[in-house]
């Protein structure tokens, strides 16, 4: 790219921004405040590298030295009219006007560096220098794109970030809710349970008071004729009704007394023996968070950079001939410039690793101990010869 095309690229895309801002409307804030910063970053670029790089040594030259004085004067008025229109709501509707009238004056400031800076330049530097200032703000707006390529990149690693972070929260979230709701199904289970077992122990307790009822009544209803045979039908319903719980009840309340002796014969009592049974269930608690937390740190650093210098020596000495080879007696006068290279610090964002933060779940067997209860009984044979009395264990079958 040579020096004329590289000075008009700058303002070609400042007057694609100026078009683009000028046909939003004032309810687009969002879109005026994204085109202007471009628009200002555009402009305050090239006004920027020309008075670092182009300007300093138009100044040495008296052929260009007023034009630097008039383009400096025009930067000047258009970071006026910048910093004002980013002051002024974007909604107002003076911003277009006002738009409007940067846009005129930053086309007069392209045109007189068309027709006068540029021709003058090309005039008063050598092929050399315009190469050098050339490549040096070739270098400044790589620069610029390369750090906005990055601000970008930062921007999006910023987003997903931010989008994993709320993800990790609702999925911590939601674990807390699942939480809640399995204690919440545990507990209600064991209410249930505790209800069941409550109306099971009152069902046992009430059959022998009803076995009573009934048999009382029947002893009362029957005539004097046949109370006898009623009162051997209650005993045979009582036995019935009472045998199989009456060794439940005793041992209830008299766990060491003996039980009473069988019914008549022929009749047959049912004694149930039961076991507690060990349920195991689950739930999810909490057990601490992870929290990462971003933060800078600034660190002092250090780089080695070569600079050049030219300086002007003026030596005087005695000619090896002195035939005279040129035109003398006449006045001259010869400009050197003298340069020097200092150093410019620019820094740019590049991404240096990514911290993963995730979830993952494992696996384990835990051992659960308790202790449980069953029934047994004790039986006692008496009549036989030796009194032989035996305990027996009835385990429940599953």
């Amino acid at each position: 790219m040579n020096f004329r095309t590289m000075m008009q690229s700058g303002p070609a895309k400042a007057i694609e921004l100026f078009s683009r801002l000028a046909d939003t409307s004032d309810g687009a804030v969002k879109t005026r405040e994204r085109l202007f910063a471009e628009l200002k970053a555009e402009l305050e670029l090239h006004s920027s590298l020309e008075e670092q790089h182009l300007f300093p040594i138009l100044r040495k030259n008296a052929e260009t030295r007023d034009l630097v004085a008039d383009a400096i004067r025009d930067n000047k008025e258009v970071r006026a009219k910048l910093t004002e229109l980013e002051a002024m709501p974007k909604n107002d509707p003076a911003f277009a006007e006002r738009v409007t009238e940067l846009q005129k004056a930053f086309r007069q400031h392209a045109r007189d560096e068309k027709k006068e800076l540029l021709p003058a330049v090309q005039r008063a530097l050598s092929d050399e220098q315009v190469q050098d200032v050339t490549e040096r703000m070739e270098a400044g707006f790589a620069e610029a794109e390369q750090a906005k390529q990055d601000e970008a990149e930062e921007r999006r690693a910023r987003l997903r970030q931010e989008r994993e972070e709320a993800e990790f929260m609702a999925r911590q979230a939601e674990l807390r809710v699942e939480q809640a709701q399995a204690a919440e199904r545990e507990r209600a289970a064991a209410e249930q349970r505790a209800r069941a077992e409550a109306r099971r122990i009152a069902d046992v307790a009430a059959m022998p008071a009803k076995a009573v009822g009934e048999t009382a009544r029947l002893v009362t209803a029957a005539s004097d004729d046949a109370r006898r045979r009623t009162q051997a039908q209650a005993t045979a319903m009582t036995n019935m009704f009472m045998w199989p719980w009456i060794g439940v009840m005793q041992n209830m309340s008299q766990p060491r007394q003996a039980t009473p002796a069988r019914g008549p014969s022929g009749m047959e009592e049912v004694i149930p023996l039961g076991e507690e049974v060990l349920e195991i269930g689950k739930r999810t608690e909490n057990r601490g968070m992870a929290r990462i937390h971003r933060f800078v740190v600034e660190t002092p650093v250090e780089q080695q950079v070569t600079l050049q210098r030219e300086r002007v020596v003026v030596e005087r000495r005695r000619p090896v001939s002195d035939k005279v080879t040129g035109e003398i007696l006449t006045e001259v006068t010869v400009e050197v410039v003298e340069t020097e290279e200092v150093p410019t610090v620019g820094k740019r964002m590049r991404l240096r690793e990514e911290v993963v933060v995730r979830t993952e779940r494992t696996q384990r067997v835990e051992t659960v101990r308790d202790t449980v209860r069953r029934d047994e009984v004790e039986i006692e044979q008496a009549g036989r010869k030796g009194a032989n009395r035996q305990l027996r264990t009835v385990a429940a079958e599953h």
